[in-house]
Formats: structure tokens, sequence, C-alpha cells
């Protein structure tokens, strides 16, 4: 059993190869893991190699939303494992959490894999919370009108590249409001603009900002990568909180549908905390199926 970490672009390939293996429903391409590292404040990417043979990846990451644990994403090849793999990266990892001061993990789990369900629990790790994911099937369905309620308009970003500002004061309420994010800290607008809005995932033409005159009361954006060319990913759906009610989060997202089909999407997923009842409703009303989601664990230390 071998445990390294990524030297340099072709072994964080490898590293992402695994991952896009064992989740191919959230693949991902590297530029789009590049732009997540540079938002951290430090991560580890490591790879498992027993008898010289690629098994597992390990990526560990501390984020300024929440600095007090690491969020942990451990992947071991179906094909390999039961032989230590997976063990030896929540140990490498663990001594990793320690030589930073921090004592906490959250692991994250597909709610389909019961398999890697059953490693964490063993370990001590308990259920935090579960995000339900959907999928809306776009071949089959007509763009939806886009109604926003009276005084609103909907525009790219594109368009209006100066709303960033306004955008960002919609996300300083909507982010504590969404449940699981509750404890998340905001970053500062000038790195919340770097991180959240100017990935290699995030395009101006595919985020919405919905208006009342000049003010910016909600936005939504997709996250994009060419690892899956025909499915769009939501990312943050927001309303300021005297706006909402009002049928805005609705015309946002019927705007998505319809740019996502009109440029040749053919899927689009999201994932919402089964607490969250309004999107999740909303979700459904537009005609959204149930989907792979995810299972968020924490625990302690190897």
């Amino acid at each position: 059993m071998e445990i390294v970490s990524c030297r340099g672009e072709a072994e964080e390939q490898v590293s992402l190869d695994v991952y896009n293996e064992v989740w191919p429903h959230d693949r991902i391409g590297l530029a789009e893991v590049q732009s997540y590292q540079a938002g951290l404040l430090d991560y580890a990417d490591l790879i498992a190699r027993i008898d010289g043979v690629v098994a597992g990846s390990g990526f560990a990451a501390i984020q300024p939303q929440r600095p007090e644990l690491v969020v942990v994403l451990l992947t071991v090849l179906a094909g390999q494992r039961r032989r230590g793999a997976g063990t030896a990266l929540y140990e490498a990892i663990s001594a990793w959490t320690r030589e930073r001061g921090l004592d906490e993990l959250e692991a994250v789990v597909a709610d389909d894999d019961s398999e890697s369900l059953g490693f964490a629990l063993r370990r001590g790790f308990v259920e935090d919370r579960r995000e339900k994911g959907v999928a809306l099937d776009l071949a089959g369905i007509e763009p939806p009108a886009v109604e926003p309620p009276p005084g609103v308009e909907i525009i790219s970003w594109a368009e209006r590249p100066e709303t960033a500002r306004g955008i960002y004061e919609v996300a300083v309420e909507a982010f504590p409001d969404v449940p699981g994010w509750e404890d998340e800290l905001m970053e500062p607008f000038e790195d919340w603009l770097a991180h959240d809005m100017s990935g290699s995932g995030d395009r101006p033409e595919a985020t919405f900002v919905a208006l009342a005159g000049d003010e910016v009361i909600g936005y939504a954006k997709f996250s994009l990568t060419p690892a899956q060319p025909t499915t769009a990913h939501h990312d943050l759906t927001g309303v300021k909180r005297a706006w909402r009610g009002r049928g805005v989060a609705r015309a946002l997202k019927a705007t998505q549908i319809a740019w996502a089909k009109a440029n040749g999407y053919e899927e689009l997923r999201t994932r919402n905390d089964e607490r969250n009842a309004p999107i999740r409703k909303l979700n459904k009303e537009f005609g959204y199926r149930p989907a792979i989601g995810r299972i968020y664990l924490k625990g302690p230390l190897a």
C-alpha cells in the first residue's frame, strides 16, 4: 500500500479519474478542480496504490466558509475495495487534519452507495444531513413560460455585469436561509466574486438576474463542465426575503430551463436539502424526477 500526495497536473488527473469513475453522475474536469482549489484555505489531494496499481483517491478541503472542519471525498474503485485503500486514505487525511489543528471531518457519500455509508458509520461517523437529487429530462418538454411578477424583469448577468454587487447582496440574505448552509460564513465581496462566480464552470450568460427597477432581487446560476457536455447543474437560486413568495424563483428557474434547452443541454440536475420544501416543491412542479443525492456525515479522525 502506498499513499502519495499529488504532484502536478498528471497526478491530479489520476486522482480525478478515480473520483469520476466512482461518481459518474457528478463528473467534473480538472479545470473545475483547480478553480475549487483556488478558493480553499488548504487542501490535500491523495492517491492510493496497491502493488503500484491505482486503487483510490482522497481529497480533503478546508473551506473559508467553514474553517473549523475538513471536508473529505474519499473514493475507492469498485474492483479495489476491501483491500485497505479506504482505511489508508482515511488515516492519511486524519494525520493531515491533525497537523492543521483540526479534529472533525465531514464525509460525503452518495445516497445509493450503502457500502461507503457503512464504511463511514463503522468508523464513528454520524449522519448530519441529506440532499435529495433530482433531474429534468429536457428532450421531452417544451420550454416553460417565463412569467415574472409585475415590475420584475429577468436578464442574464452578461447583459448587466455591473449587477455583481447586487447579486452579492442577494447571496448574503439567501445563503443563511438555505437548510444545511445556515452556519457557513460569507466571504467578502471580492473573494466571493472570484470563488463563487468566476470559476471555470461559471458563465455570465448562464447566470440569470431578477431586477425590480435597478435593484437586484434574485439570481440563479448554473455550474457547467465539459466533462458533462449535455448536463447542466443548478447552483444557488436565491431571492431577497422581501420578494419571496411572489414567483421570482419560478421565473428564474423557467429562464434557466429555456436557456439550457436552447443551448443544446439534454438534462438538468440539482440537489436540495430534504428540509428545503419550497425549492423541492418548485422542482416537482417543473417535472424534475428523483436522482442520486448525497449524505453528509460528521465524524472523528482515525
